[in-house]
């Protein structure tokens, strides 16, 4: 049998068969991904091939599908190890606030960074513009137009008054796309308002730290009423890039990578090279300073950002 992984709960997995029916299944104990140590071989967006001996219940994944792409973490401080967050995607989106809890420009440099890594298109959702006053909006305002001209999609909705809405769940349509972002950025409710009918718990932000409460705990896909998923990821405190090639990682920012063209040398990696052209272009605004203090916290493999 096959079939189409729409939950992990770390130890089993739920899956969409083929023939519309879903089935819990485990993985096999020998099953595992070549190239790199993964603390969960099998994700959500997985197409699998499975077995269900008679008389049991659970069946067995037994082989991976190849997939076309995937976006992985580091799963913790100084692991070696990483966590596929999800394979086969169309799109990844990180959900963001600028309030409530807020989101650093960091953070969503490093998962944009990654998402570009991995070749998986991008883009921004800010979230709970309900709550936005002049200053945040014009906050959000000026990261749009920086972040669009990169070439990212970005929106700015509301899952509660339902603002943005529209253009959001139009996009959304017939794609399989992650969802991914800080606890309390609003994903769960943002789903529930994209999908009639959808009942998935939501909670408040901590008063005393101003950060959200964990409401999802395991990866799912959700499905769109018009085709298509949403996969809805557990909440992330920090995101931990993959080591990247120092050589590289200029690669995954758009705007640097083209001025980049333009150095001296072929290997400059933009710090205090002889003839680099993206100083000079940070310096005279051309590359946002948020960009290049992100990409030369990459470079120099320092803390993540929260």
């Amino acid at each position: 049998m096959h079939g189409l992984v729409t939950k992990s709960t770390g130890s089993q997995y739920l899956v969409r068969l083929d023939s519309g029916e879903e089935l819990l299944c485990r993985i096999r104990g020998n099953l595992r991904l070549k190239g790199f140590e993964a603390t969960n071989p099998l994700t959500v967006g997985d197409r699998v091939e499975l077995e269900l001996k008679p008389g049991d219940d659970v069946g067995l994944v037994t082989s991976i599908g190849v997939r076309k792409n995937y976006i992985i973490r580091k799963s913790v401080k100084l692991s070696r190890q990483v966590q596929i967050i999800a394979a086969n995607l169309d799109r990844a989106l990180v959900v963001a606030t600028p309030v409530l809890p807020r989101t650093s420009l960091g953070f969503i440099d490093r998962f944009l960074a990654t998402a570009e890594a991995y070749s998986i298109p991008a883009g921004i959702v800010w979230n709970k513009t309900d709550l936005y006053d002049e200053d945040v909006w014009a906050f959000v305002h000026e990261a749009r137009d920086l972040y669009e001209s990169i070439g990212y999609k970005v929106y700015a909705v509301s899952g509660i008054s339902g603002e943005g809405l529209d253009v959001l769940s139009n996009d959304l349509k017939g794609s399989i796309t992650l969802f991914s972002g800080h606890s309390g950025v609003g994903k769960s409710t943002l789903i529930n308002s994209l999908i009639p009918g959808k009942q998935l718990k939501t909670a408040g932000i901590s008063r005393q730290h101003q950060k959200g409460m964990h409401t999802t705990t395991f990866a799912e896909m959700h499905e769109l009423p018009e085709k298509g998923y949403i996969i809805d990821t557990p909440g992330i405190r920090e995101f931990g890039t993959i080591d990247f090639d120092k050589y590289e990682v200029s690669h995954f920012f758009p705007e640097i990578f083209r001025v980049g063209k333009g150095c001296k040398f072929n290997n400059c990696i933009h710090t205090n090279e002889t003839g680099c052209a993206v100083l000079p272009a940070v310096e005279k605004g051309e590359i946002a300073l948020s960009r290049y203090e992100s990409y030369h916290s990459i470079l120099m493999n320092e803390d993540y950002f929260r």
